[in-house]
């Protein structure tokens, strides 16, 4: 069908129809396993630091280990923004293969590095591949998961991320062992554990359909129907009867001019919420978790091989919570959700803060602290995917998702390294706090936006929340 063609369609009603079954769970391993590389990519970047400091070739500072950081959170962003713009044009399947090819290239190119130069540029690539992941595989699950269990299937996925971390803290304690392998060795080694990861996947992902959601608004109806006819393929179902139907009007892609104004004037209230929870939470947790290993090394003493240990319950407490409380994002509600976790973020990490200050816990009980923080912490970061992922209209949901997610990352992500690698620097755990208060306060700010102007969107389909810009009423 060409572009301005109107389809008349039942296809989001019977997405959402469904019941969970096999082809959802082999969804969420294909697609979600992306939470797991980044949560790979960021542990090594972490549990690394010591041995990236202490090698003959490399010989990091500090301040080397922010810069690193901060240059793979810039990737993000740029890979976010370029390949979302993409993944609205040209389609989800197609990006979620260019991007991991990116990503598995660099991280690959990342063991051959020989200064902060190189390397940097190299975890630059590899950030823009993993950002440019974030915006075609979200825009991908929130299409094909049912509303009613869309936020707590969100959440476990973003969740997922530390099943990456957990995978990166124990390849490090093997790597990083002097007497398992040379550092200066196993430090490269352990970067090719994600490359040799992403191979996998992209094979797992040759089988995941096109959005119909997609096809259809860009005039390929009699596709989109030939794609939901194959998912509806895999489960036994009543007859559908009289299904909610939709009318739109197909093009091609949606102008930038567009694009604004829906962002800037029409959900301008839901813009700011976005920004809000994207900025405080891409603070909170890249300045704390991609400095955690030099908290440990720097204040406690702990060897860098050793860090690996202290990472594992810190990853555990951080799964659990979505896994836990992810269902009371749909039973609960999404604003009173999203606020506590926020909120309670916020409070736990001030708490916390201030005893470091004091010198008042060691590195096992500073661990447990951890863990609590981010048990609540985890969540709130996903649900804020989950927030503009599902709150903006279809034909913008990658763009929008790489928008909120760059510029949450640019305020929050590459500042926050670079601040905490410098005040750690110093060596005053005075100067420390300082930086936790300033996480705590950020969090607590989005959690009190989120309770006042919040999207009540769960259990309600995608096109309920956000109409899309395309939609026409029936005559």
């Amino acid at each position: 069908m060409g572009d301005g063609a109107i389809v008349d369609t039942d296809i989001p009603a019977r997405l959402d129809r469904l019941p969970w079954g096999r082809f959802h769970s082999m969804v969420v391993a294909a697609l979600g396993i992306t939470w797991i590389l980044d949560g790979l990519e960021v542990t090594l970047a972490g549990a690394l630091a010591g041995a990236l400091k202490q090698s003959p070739t490399l010989q990091f500072s500090n301040t080397d280990i922010g810069i690193a950081s901060s240059a793979y959170l810039a990737g993000a962003v740029f890979g976010a923004i370029f390949f979302g713009w993409l993944t609205d044009r040209m389609g989800r399947k197609k990006l979620f293969f260019i991007t991991l090819s990116v990503y598995l290239v660099a991280t690959a190119a990342t063991a051959g590095t020989w200064n902060i130069a190189t390397f940097a540029l190299c975890r630059f690539v590899t950030g823009a591949g993993i950002g440019g992941e974030y915006a075609a595989i979200n825009s991908t699950i929130q299409e094909l998961i049912p509303a009613r269990v869309r936020g707590w299937t969100d959440l476990v996925i973003n969740g997922s991320f530390w099943i990456g971390a957990a995978i990166g803290a124990v390849g490090s304690l093997v790597l990083l062992d002097p007497a398992v392998i040379d550092p200066e060795v196993g430090w490269r080694l352990a970067f090719l554990i994600g490359a040799a990861l992403a191979l996998v996947i992209f094979f797992m992902r040759l089988w995941i359909p096109e959005s119909p959601r997609w096809l259809m608004t860009h005039g390929r109806a009699a596709e989109a129907e030939r794609v939901m006819a194959g998912i509806e393929g895999h489960f036994t179902l009543p007859p559908a009867g009289n299904l909610p139907r939709v009318r739109l009007r197909t093009r091609t892609h949606t102008p930038l001019r567009e694009v604004a104004r829906t962002l800037f004037l029409h959900h301008r209230q839901r813009t700011f919420v976005g920004l809000s929870l994207m900025a405080a939470q891409a603070f909170f947790y890249n300045a704390i978790f991609f400095t955690y290993a030099l908290i440990l090394t720097d204040f406690y003493g702990i060897a860098a091989d050793r860090v690996g240990w202290y990472l594992l319950p810190f990853a555990a407490g951080n799964f659990l919570g979505p896994v836990l409380i992810g269902r009371l994002f749909d039973t609960r509600g999404r604003r009173p959700m999203i606020a506590f976790t926020y909120i309670m973020s916020g409070v736990l990490l001030a708490a916390t803060g201030y005893l470091f200050m004091r010198d008042l816990i060691t590195a096992e009980t500073q661990t447990l602290c951890w863990m609590a923080i981010f048990f609540f912490a985890s969540a709130a970061a996903s649900s804020a995917y989950l927030t503009v992922s599902e709150t903006f209209p279809l034909e913008i949901r990658a763009l929008a998702i790489a928008f909120f997610y760059a510029i949450g990352t640019g305020v929050g992500g590459i500042v926050g390294p670079w601040l905490f690698g410098a005040l750690i620097d110093s060596g005053s755990r005075s100067s420390v706090f300082g930086g936790y208060l300033l996480g705590s306060v950020m969090m607590i700010a989005a959690g009190l936006v989120a309770w006042r102007w919040g999207v009540a969107a769960e259990r309600k389909s995608l096109e309920e929340v956000a109409r899309p810009l395309t939609f026409i009423d029936s005559p």
